[in-house]
């Protein structure tokens, strides 16, 4: 017998909402300090490493940490509103620094582990950052670049990079007091800069303030199925660097006092499964491609692992139909997609419990958001016109959306582009093209610009073009997605080669191999095609539609 669609309760939850933001607020306070002194024995983190060793830590743990981490960056001369990179995957370490930063009142700078010298050098000296918190998975590269960051002080190298930097981790907490008085913060005081990539020109780092959390957390509870419950735990394989491990698992779980497992170790299907089973992880957020790959190594799942799912969250990219029926079937969970961006992040998505998931679609505007469509004059397009989906400074009831972020780091004009209209009532563009459906529901048609998703991940082609061209053998070069079956797209450089240098194998290998080395090894081109010459705009600039097309036309004939 086909289960009952749920009840249609989203034009309720919007006419009931209204935003709480006090004048102060601080991440920390709400995410560690207050379940420190309420429920301090309750377990936060646990921690898995993929080599077997584990250890699980409670909210009064995090918060004694973070106090002492919190006066060795004061005794380092840290000061509020200072940039502080945090270079770690998901551990214990990396969830003390963001609460320490915070109740600091400095700016916690996330860096992927998998950014090469080049990615780190250039995110370390645009942000004037002055001190780096690094372990073992990042410490050689961020060496590499520290030559030429003269901003960062001091490199507190933690587990087994110990020795390699300046101070180790274990000897500056070892030397603190546990109590700490945490500064009194504003809501729209920044929290977080996070460098997302860009079209044209090298990545931008938008400024977070503390203020986006409650923002995000419609959207969370939402897309969680109304997230917590007493029993919750939480895991996701999204990196604690980028908004969607920072934003949409650490943060907010925190902010319910619940448990989140932090995995040290390579996504793999199986394994996936195997550690959702062991942990009883009832809530997560996993990307498409990361479903696709389970659904492929473990067709029937529940005959082999014992899951206590309730909740998926997707994003990145379209699940698919394939994909959602695995999900509603294999695990007996209906699929939350969700769709947001580091800016204004967790705007729209489904609610399967709430009101009915329409496959293939982003989803509805979550409660507290104001979500359109817009042409490029500006003008809110009729339902079924493809548009740029945006999202007003205020929501339906007039007032302000927390959500927004502040701006770019130094880049007012990338930030006025973001908007329009007046400042103070506007629409801020996301830069995806959708339809919006008479019941409000948005259909993705593509980016706005260039930038594209590969296996999950968010590329700006201009940072690996400008790899790219750093090498001898490269004169010019674009970088587009090229459609994937399995997948969704994959990296592919067009290069046009120097005087002196001939294609063949062995230079497509030497470049991927530079590109790996310099960024992150998601970012490297999986395919390289060698070229005469670039298609070029009447303005001189290369048109990256002209191959993209080509790309999509070329995918349509192969069978």
């Amino acid at each position: 017998m086909a289960s009952r669609a749920p009840a249609d309760h989203h034009a309720s939850l919007h006419a009931g909402f209204r935003w709480q933001v006090p004048e102060f607020f601080n991440i920390a306070e709400v995410c560690c300090a207050r379940w420190a002194r309420d429920t301090p024995g309750a377990v936060a983190i646990r921690y898995e490493h993929e080599d077997g060793r584990a250890a699980q830590f409670s909210y009064a743990d995090l918060q004694v940490n973070a106090n002492r981490l919190s006066n060795a960056l004061q005794r380092l001369g840290v000061q509020r509103g200072d940039r502080v990179a945090v270079v770690m995957p998901q551990r214990f370490e990396t969830a003390v620094a963001n609460m320490a930063i915070f109740q600091l009142g400095a700016v916690a700078m996330p860096l992927s582990m998998l950014f090469g010298p080049d990615a780190l050098e250039y995110r370390l000296q645009h942000s004037e950052a002055v001190l780096a918190i690094v372990d073992e998975s990042a410490i050689a590269n961020l060496r590499a670049a520290r030559p030429q960051c003269p901003t960062v002080r001091q490199v507190i190298a933690v587990g087994d990079a110990a020795g390699q930097g300046d101070i180790d981790w274990a000897a500056a907490l070892a030397a603190e007091r546990a109590e700490f008085t945490a500064v009194r913060t504003k809501a729209d005081e920044a929290a977080v800069l996070i460098y997302t990539s860009g079209t044209t020109g090298p990545p931008k780092g938008a400024l977070i303030p503390h203020r986006a959390l409650i923002g995000n957390l419609t959207g969370f509870v939402c897309s969680q199925n109304w997230f917590p419950q007493d029993d919750a735990v939480f895991w996701s394989p999204a990196d604690w660097a980028w908004t969607g491990g920072l934003m949409d698992a650490l943060l907010p779980t925190l902010y319910f006092g619940r448990e989140i497992v932090a995995y040290q170790g390579r996504f793999g299907a199986e394994r996936a499964l195997e550690l959702m089973a062991r942990h009883g992880v009832t809530h997560t957020f996993l990307f498409p491609t990361a479903l696709k790959a389970m659904m492929k190594a473990v067709p029937r799942p529940r005959e082999h692992h014992d899951l206590k799912l309730r909740a998926i969250m997707s994003a990145g990219e379209a699940v698919g139909d394939a994909v959602f029926a695995w999900c509603r079937d294999a695990l007996g969970v209906t699929v939350n997609e969700m769709f947001g961006q580091t800016e204004i992040n967790y705007i729209v998505g489904n609610c399967s419990i709430r009101w009915p998931a329409r496959p293939g679609s982003m989803g509805r505007a979550y409660p507290g958001h104001r979500i359109t469509v817009l042409d490029d004059e500006g003008r809110e397009c009729p339902r079924g016109t493809p548009g740029d989906v945006a999202v007003h400074r205020r929501d339906v009831h007039g007032h302000p959306d927390p959500v927004f972020f502040l701006g770019y780091w130094k880049n007012d004009e990338a930030t006025r582009a973001k908007f329009t209209g007046d400042p103070a009532d506007s629409w801020c563009r996301t830069g995806d093209t959708a339809v919006m459906d008479a019941d409000g529901y948005l259909w993705y048609q593509g980016r706005s610009d260039d930038v594209f998703k590969a296996a999950g991940y968010r590329i700006g082609p201009s940072e690996v073009e400008n790899c790219l061209v750093k090498h001898p053998a490269v004169a010019n070069a674009a970088v587009i997605p090229k459609p994937d079956r399995e997948r969704g797209a994959v990296v592919k450089a067009f290069v046009v080669l120097a005087p002196g240098f001939e294609p063949g194998a062995a230079l497509v290998e030497e470049l991927q191999r530079h590109v790996r080395g310099k960024l992150a090894p998601y970012e490297y081109p999986k395919e390289i095609e060698f070229i005469a010459a670039l298609p070029m705009t009447t303005t001189g600039r290369c048109s990256a539609k002209v191959l993209r097309l080509q790309e999509e036309a070329r995918a349509k004939v192969v069978p």
